[in-house]
């Protein structure tokens, strides 16, 4: 068995899932998400922007647990 130093060791952060769609509180329509996905996956404190189909007003959400 190989031991690591401390060095190697990473700590691992836990990932979430967010919505594809969410809705605009200004016109009602559907937001579509326009950020494209970390590689490593969406954290909190993320910022993740969505774009109104209807009035194309952009969303920048702060992302959290």
């Amino acid at each position: 068995m190989r031991m690591m130093g401390n060095n190697s060791l990473k700590k691992m952060k836990e990932t979430m899932e967010i919505p594809e769609e969410i809705i605009c509180v200004d016109c009602g329509e559907r937001c579509r998400l326009a950020s494209y996905p970390p590689e490593e996956g969406w954290e909190a404190g993320m910022v993740a922007f969505y774009r109104c189909l209807g009035c194309l007003d952009r969303w920048d959400i702060v992302l959290e647990e």
